[in-house]
């Protein structure tokens, strides 16, 4: 749709584009059909201006900054396909400088299935869960009207910033190999993840909602599913692996 004030600057347009910052001014809502011919495609083999400040919007004000990039503020951020990618890459090439293998520092029975599918399939296994997280999201902050492409973009962007987190673990994994360090490190990142999710979803939602005990009973709730959900995709896909690759 074409649109007569810019939704990134707020200055009038006319044409195409905004004379001010540039957005195209047929910014629309987010839709399953926008989701994949442009985002997927254009995030995979397009790589626009903004990583970095993507990076520091995703932890200084990540909510409030994914809120205002799906309301249409997107000419200063990364493409998200592309973000998690990038973050991806920069993971597998930290764990090929670790000092061990994920299966010597945590039970092998519960893991050498999941380090078997990470290894050969790395992008499918991470983003297996976000459909189901976007469910989630959908449903328990329903009266918010974000649809449920909406909720895929703000889930893969939350995606990037654990990404992030990760990233200690194998830099922990680096300089030392001492097992109980990389355990209690594991479970610093666990609390940090859980934190964040918590802090993104509080951050984004707050606009849609005046009742704050409300809100952050949803969020807790949210937070806690997302760490349900993830240690079961990772249960699967260990017996996966285990069961289908040697």
């Amino acid at each position: 749709m074409t649109i007569e004030y810019c939704l990134n600057c707020e200055q009038k347009v006319s044409g195409n584009f905004c004379s001010n910052c540039g957005q195209s001014t047929h910014t629309h809502r987010y839709s399953l059909h926008h989701f994949f011919v442009h985002d997927f495609i254009h995030g995979i083999f397009h790589f626009d201006n903004g990583f970095f400040y993507t990076i520091k919007e995703l932890f200084t004000r990540p909510g409030h900054s994914i809120r205002e990039f799906i309301q249409g503020k997107r000419v200063k951020h990364f493409n998200f396909f592309a973000m998690v990618i990038i973050l991806l890459a920069l993971n597998y090439f930290l764990s090929k400088w670790t000092k061990t293998e994920l299966t010597d520092v945590f039970n092998k029975e519960s893991v050498s299935g999941l380090s078997k599918v990470i290894k050969g399939y790395s992008k499918l296994a991470t983003f297996l869960i976000i459909p189901i997280n976007a469910l989630l999201s959908f449903f328990i902050f329903r009266k918010s009207r974000q649809n449920y492409t909406e909720n895929l973009v703000l889930n893969i962007y939350l995606l990037a910033g654990i990404i992030s987190f990760r990233a200690i673990l194998y830099l922990t994994m680096i300089v030392t190999n001492d097992v109980e360090v990389i355990r209690a490190t594991n479970l610093v990142v666990v609390f940090l993840i859980f934190a964040y999710t918590a802090i993104f979803f509080y951050q984004y939602f707050s606009a849609y909602s005046s009742n704050r005990i409300n809100l952050v009973l949803r969020v807790l709730l949210i937070s806690v599913l997302f760490i349900i959900t993830k240690q079961g995709i990772n249960n699967l896909i260990n017996e996966i692996g285990i069961k289908y690759l040697h």
